[in-house]
């Protein structure tokens, strides 16, 4: 099965969606038919983006990313340091 990928916006909007279905007394799994997704995927959505404005979600991903960014970048100094510190204890 091909993974579908939604956006956060996408993901914000369908919550709101299953948000109204279920005020009109539809069933999680009425819920997730519709919205065409899994109920896992639903309870995961909740999770993560349950209660967030569209800004939020941006927000939070590009913060996921420049955290991803900055790990890498701590890794190659640390590398870097590491292997200075061995260099200068000639053993090489």
């Amino acid at each position: 099965m091909r993974k579908k990928g939604y956006k956060p916006e996408q993901i914000i909007s369908k919550l709101r969606q299953a948000d109204v279905l279920s005020s009109q007394g539809h069933k999680v799994d009425d819920i997730c038919r519709k919205l065409g997704v899994s109920d896992v995927t639903y309870y995961r959505w909740r999770k993560e983006y349950g209660g967030m404005q569209i800004e939020q979600a941006k927000r939070l991903k590009d913060l996921e990313k420049e955290n991803s960014r900055l790990k890498k970048l701590v890794a190659d100094l640390n590398l870097d340091k590491a292997i200075l510190e061995e260099a200068l204890k000639g053993n090489y």
